[in-house]
């Protein structure tokens, strides 16, 4: 196999649906035969190893542990699910304390064994919160890290290409930005169908709300049907978002990121934007919309300030004034 690069990928939580459809996707795509299983959950994890291993994909150097030092030292690349999963009748939110108390022992696990690591994706729930209390314990620099948002605008894009019976990638510009959560803000004016603007294709008030609904409502509704949260997108979705940082396939998809945007007025949050990740981390700009849309947007920052605000009062991660002192790069 020809691979993109030969550094150390580790993927944390690999014992789990999510980390074990990664590990699977990394080596489909041929990003790098070395890849580092991580999860605290030994029988789960080597059960993993060995299905890969069954795989028979040749030429990789698929290792597993679950010694954090021997996992994180000298990764380059590193994605984590390694948080708990959501399950019927819960929010993103409901998963806040937790979680961050893993992303905050994730993140130390990176500043104390691999700081040379190039780029990190965080997708376990609340990932913008989970994403930043990752950020501020790694030390690493906002572009290095980034959160998976693409879902809920390829979820909304599956239901706009649905509603008109064309094919999914003929629907573009259907993106949501914010947070990755109930107060995502979703955008349409910037929806094409087939290089038609949304507003040209008789789409009712009442139907556009509906869609939002189900878009917003996207991880829900797979826990409904399948009775667990989400795997196969998220998982390949955030292998895709590694591979453009090892310098694969720009993503081009919204991701979350670190915000700190005065022209914006969203500052000290993870959030989704329009991004680009590439070989030189993650990049981002301002999103274009209406006045409601940027309103919604606006709700969602908001949002997000009052879960970072939570994090702060659990001590978690310190107030935003002292960031620098855990991170001199924010």
């Amino acid at each position: 196999m020809e691979f993109l690069t030969n550094d150390k990928l580790l993927i944390v939580g690999a014992g789990g649906m999510i980390g074990s459809n990664m590990v699977q996707s990394a080596l489909m795509l041929g990003l790098t035969p070395n890849i580092c299983l991580y999860d605290i959950y030994e029988p789960g994890v080597h059960g993993v190893f060995d299905e890969i291993q069954q795989c028979a994909f040749p030429g990789v150097n698929v290792t597993y542990t679950v010694n954090p030092e021997e996992a994180f030292t000298g990764a380059k690349y590193i994605i984590s699910s390694g948080g708990a999963p959501r399950k019927e009748g819960m929010t993103r939110e409901d998963l806040l304390k937790g979680n961050c108390k893993i992303a905050a022992e994730f993140g130390d696990n990176i500043k104390k064994y691999c700081p040379e690591v190039e780029h990190v994706v965080v997708i376990f729930n609340p990932a913008d919160v989970t994403a930043l209390t990752a950020l501020i314990h790694s030390g690493l620099k906002p572009n290095q890290l980034t959160s998976l948002a693409a879902l809920d605008s390829t979820r909304l894009q599956q239901a706009l290409a649905l509603e008109f019976g064309v094919q999914q990638d003929k629907v573009t510009g259907a993106h949501t930005y914010g947070g990755h959560g109930e107060q995502m803000a979703v955008f349409a004016s910037q929806v094409k169908i087939d290089g038609k603007p949304l507003s040209e294709m008789g789409l009712s008030d009442e139907r556009w709300e509906e869609i939002k609904h189900h878009t917003v409502q996207g991880g829900s509704n797979i826990i409904k049907l399948r009775g667990r949260s989400s795997f196969q997108s998220p998982a390949y979705n955030a292998v895709k978002m590694i591979e453009a940082a090892m310098g694969g396939e720009k993503f081009t998809l919204p991701a979350g990121c670190f915000v700190k945007c005065d022209k914006c007025g969203f500052k000290n949050v993870m959030m989704a934007m329009p991004t680009t990740i590439d070989k030189t981390g993650v990049h981002f700009t301002e999103p274009q919309g209406t006045e409601e849309e940027m309103a919604s947007l606006a709700k969602s920052y908001e949002h997000l300030c009052k879960m970072r605000d939570e994090i702060v009062e659990l001590g978690i991660v310190p107030a935003v004034d002292e960031w620098t002192k855990m991170n001199p790069n924010l």
